[in-house]
């Protein structure tokens, strides 16, 4: 079975992504925290930050990693004259410097995979242009350019490199946004298909970045967004 290593899996995508391939991989799941959901799924578990940890507790991850999956994010949304620099780079080592530490680090045991995956997120903010967005768009935009200049830099060692960009979706990091049915309501409407998306269905896209369907796929941004990234209706 493949090695899959998950940061931030102990709630929302990256638990939803635990229990998709928990009885199919050999799963390596690493969280602040040890979540009483993720404690009942069939993983190996690290408690760690990746953005101010020392990594060293991950050399006990086996010598090959098929696949990377790198969930922390964030949303800071404030009007631009109240963000700080601060602010800025709390959203940038949580989204983006998280991320560099852990590849960076288990760099060799994907390159010793022979076919390996990242799977990183952004959000449709970035596409999009929302107001509000700066700090936490400027972060994900900088996924984004990351994403294809390893995906580019990396072609040759068989890794790939692919972001998924959602837009709202129900998960605890959104659920001040989402406290209250009229809030529910409220972003539903904005979207074409009329309604937020749901954990699973953007694990299950994870899923398949992971798999062998996918092994022609790099440098991708993905939308799964409700048709807000391309509609207008």
């Amino acid at each position: 079975m493949k090695n899959i290593l998950i940061i931030g899996a102990g709630k929302g995508i990256g638990l939803s992504t635990v229990k998709n391939l928990q009885h199919t991989h050999n799963l390596f799941a690493v969280s602040r925290h040890l979540t009483p959901e993720l404690s009942a799924e069939n993983t190996t578990f690290f408690e760690l930050d990746t953005t101010k940890d020392n990594l060293d507790s991950l050399a006990t991850l086996p010598d090959e990693i098929h696949g990377l999956v790198y969930c922390p994010g964030s949303i800071n949304l404030k009007p631009f004259n109240r963000l700080t620099t601060q602010d800025f780079l709390n959203d940038f080592h949580q989204n983006v410097i998280g991320a560099i530490n852990v590849i960076q680090y288990i760099l060799p045991k994907l390159k010793r995979a022979n076919g390996s995956s990242v799977v990183l997120f952004s959000t449709v903010a970035v596409k999009m242009g929302m107001p509000f967005h700066a700090s936490i768009a400027a972060s994900k935009g900088a996924i984004e350019g990351l994403a294809k200049s390893l995906a580019a830099e990396y072609a040759a060692s068989k890794i790939t490199f692919n972001v998924i960009a959602p837009s709202l979706t129900d998960t605890p990091l959104a659920s001040m946004l989402l406290s209250t049915d009229e809030k529910k309501e409220a972003s539903n409407k904005r979207h074409p298909l009329q309604r937020i998306g749901n954990p699973d269905e953007i694990s299950k896209l994870v899923s398949f970045l992971l798999s062998e369907d996918a092994s022609w796929m790099t440098g991708q941004i993905i939308g799964i967004d409700g048709g807000m990234g391309s509609l207008k209706v």
